[in-house]
């Protein structure tokens, strides 16, 4: 408790600058629903801001001082509805001025055991603060420790697929950072793709042309049609559309026919760019290019526009002052003239103190998509995250993995109706700037329906404690690998799968030996799972491994068991294995010893055989009779003591760190 009054303490102490907003109007017939299950930690959102559009700032000094009164008395029950109301009616500049009042609005929570509902204001906090809280932020990852998602390095997930690939037939994901090649991307920027109704045209924007004695780079769009499944050489616009302004960022209706984009530093603009219509003629051109107006655009920054699946709303990003951070997304719809009415700000849950962009919104389902460098959980620079709407109210965004976000920065989603591929702009850690497209297979977690929960917890079976070690769900319907995780340190796990889909669980660790469990997904799962912890100090003896009289050859009853060695290996490369044959006394001493060493010899090729292994990982040592277990004095002792023990040796640490 001490250390908690503490945090309190210090986040009091405080000055941050803070902007929230929250929309008014959430769109509510956009596409079939996706249900998000009611299991998932920390995704549905309770509270609402709806004064954010509407009012600057809010202030009652009455109710906060009836507030204050309760907190002294320590009456926090009385305190937190008062409190949770006030921070209902803030405005947006109460989320710079008032950030402490979200704190003891978590706190108030925490206090009431209402822990989801702690955890969204402390998200808030931590998404919106503009001061150091790095006590509060470590205090809020170590109540997130259990329930957040600790991805496997990408380096080191495809040296377990590549060790898997030898041992089964499961494959990575197909393409992963797949560049769309020199027929679409050039030398320069490329970026902003969307896709036309029928996906058989790729729309995209490029700084490939240059205008001018001085060589000025100039922002055209370009587009490029699809036959077989092969993508044509990239043609530009052309006139109207590309002028020597600045174009881009489109998006095109159904039908075809109209499209959105931005233009910038343009006469007739209201800033800096603006988003512009244009409609397609019956001759094929495009023609009657007009500005949205002063209800969509503002006097800053105004671009990459995205539709609603019914094309009443539009969704844009924005740098426009009076948000959240240095850019945000907002939104507008159609009135019942068939204007568009005043912009909104998306508010808290999908803006931040840093930048959103990039807003997609799929074509089918009520799923945004949008790149973001202020959420809490980044993979680079700028990340792909996706929320869903839920009960008129937008979910905590889930960044979709990395498989697509890398070290750098991860731009402009967009994905097909049939969520079969995805296109987007990215660039290397190294090259932040020029930006190519990619597209590749749609991965499972930036998948719309990826929303069923797989979760449970791995447990010693003896002490009954967590354990540790990488858990990998297989996709068995495509035989493709889903990235995979470490078990949290309570011992649990959750994934987020297609309901209705066939999969395989598979759980590695050099504590025990792999598990694998298969899944038909029907609903929200959760396991329980118990592994026995290999002793590494005590040689393993298989009752499945037993040889007939006086032979070594390998049985097809063994093969269960030395699968499971071969591919704790393959798994496990700094791991060495020692196989120790034995017999018993009856017989030839000196035959009993041969026989023992061809028997360890022959699980060692099979072990070799089956997966690849490093020469001098496993030793074979052939003992005879000479180390019996007990006294033969029946049938029962003799069958004891012939066997074969198997013993794992650890690496060897170093003092600096390193295993030998």
């Amino acid at each position: 408790m001490k250390r908690f009054n503490a945090l309190v303490l210090f986040f009091l102490l405080l000055t941050p600058i803070l902007c929230l907003g929250q929309s008014k109007h959430t769109p509510l017939k956009d596409g079939p629903d996706v249900k998000v299950k009611k299991t998932a930690p920390n995704q549905e959102m309770h509270l609402t801001f709806p004064n954010l559009n509407k009012i600057t700032y809010y202030k009652d000094s009455k109710k906060l001082s009836e507030i204050q009164r309760f907190e002294r008395r320590k009456q926090y029950g009385q305190a937190l509805p008062l409190l949770e109301r006030y921070v209902r009616s803030f405005g947006i500049q109460n989320f710079y001025k008032d950030t402490r009042l979200l704190w003891r609005l978590g706190q108030l929570y925490e206090r009431q055991g209402m822990m989801n509902q702690a955890m969204e204001v402390y998200r808030l906090v931590l998404k919106h603060h503009r001061s150091d809280v790095r006590q509060v932020q470590s205090y809020y990852d170590s109540l997130e420790q259990n329930t957040k998602d600790n991805y496997v390095p990408l380096s080191y997930y495809y040296e377990l697929v590549e060790y898997r690939k030898s041992i089964s037939s499961y494959q990575p994901p197909r393409g992963v950072y797949l560049n769309m090649g020199n027929g679409i991307n050039s030398p320069y920027e490329d970026y902003g793709p969307t896709l036309s109704g029928d996906n058989n045209t790729l729309i995209f924007t490029s700084k490939r042309t240059f205008l001018g004695i001085q060589s000025r780079p100039n922002e055209d769009l370009y587009f490029a049609q699809n036959h077989n499944d092969f993508w044509s050489e990239a043609k530009s616009f052309g006139k109207p559309i590309n002028s020597i302004y600045n174009e881009g960022s489109a998006t095109l209706t159904r039908d075809g026919k109209t499209l959105y984009f931005a233009r910038c530093e343009s006469p007739d603009g209201y800033g800096n760019c603006d988003i512009y219509k244009a409609t397609l003629q019956p001759d094929g051109n495009w023609h009657e290019i007009e500005n949205l107006g002063p209800n969509v655009n503002g006097a800053a920054w105004d671009s990459q526009p995205a539709l609603s699946p019914n094309e009443d709303t539009l969704y844009f990003a924005s740098d426009r002052l009076g948000g959240f951070g240095l850019s945000d997304i907002y939104f507008t719809y159609k009135t019942k003239s068939g204007q568009w009415a005043p912009a909104q700000n998306m508010g808290p849950i999908i803006n931040t103190r840093q930048s959103e962009v990039s807003p997609f919104y799929h074509p089918k389902y009520k799923v945004l998509y949008f790149s973001s460098r202020g959420q809490l959980f980044n993979f680079g620079d700028f990340d792909i995250y996706k929320t869903y709407l839920v009960g008129n109210r937008w979910q905590e965004p889930r960044n979709i993995g990395p498989l697509v976000n890398g070290r750098g920065s991860e731009y402009y989603f967009t994905i097909d109706a049939q969520s079969k591929n995805l296109y987007y702009a990215r660039s290397e850690e190294s090259d932040i700037k020029n930006l190519d497209l990619y597209s590749f297979p749609l991965p499972m977690e930036a998948h719309p329906l990826a929303v069923t929960k797989v979760e449970g917890v791995v447990r010693d079976s003896v002490t009954n404690k967590p354990l540790t070690g990488i858990i990998s769900i297989i996709d068995l319907d495509n035989g493709i690998e889903i990235s995979s995780k470490y078990i949290r340190p309570d011992g649990s796990f959750a994934f987020s799968l297609i309901d209705n889909s066939r999969y395989m669980m598979i759980i590695q660790s050099p504590d025990f030996f792999t598990i694998e469990r298969e899944l038909a997904l029907k609903q929200d799962t959760s396991l329980q799972i118990m592994a026995k912890v290999i002793d590494h100090n005590i040689p393993m003896v298989f009752k499945n491994i037993e040889f007939a009289p006086n032979e070594s050859n390998i049985t097809e009853s063994m093969h269960p068991i030395l699968d499971e060695v071969a591919f704790f290996l393959a798994e496990n490369p700094a791991f060495r294995l020692e196989i120790s044959g034995h017999t018993d006394s009856a017989g030839d001493p000196e035959f009993n010893q041969i026989l023992s060493k061809d028997r360890a010899d022959a699980i060692m090729q099979y072990i070799q055989h089956r997966v690849r292994i490093d020469d001098g990982r496993i030793e074979a040592y052939g003992h005879g009779s000479s180390k019996p277990l007990r006294e033969e004095k029946t049938e029962a002792d003799r069958r004891i003591n012939r066997r074969v023990e198997f013993r794992l040796l650890k690496p060897v640490v170093s003092k600096g760190g390193k295993a030998n």
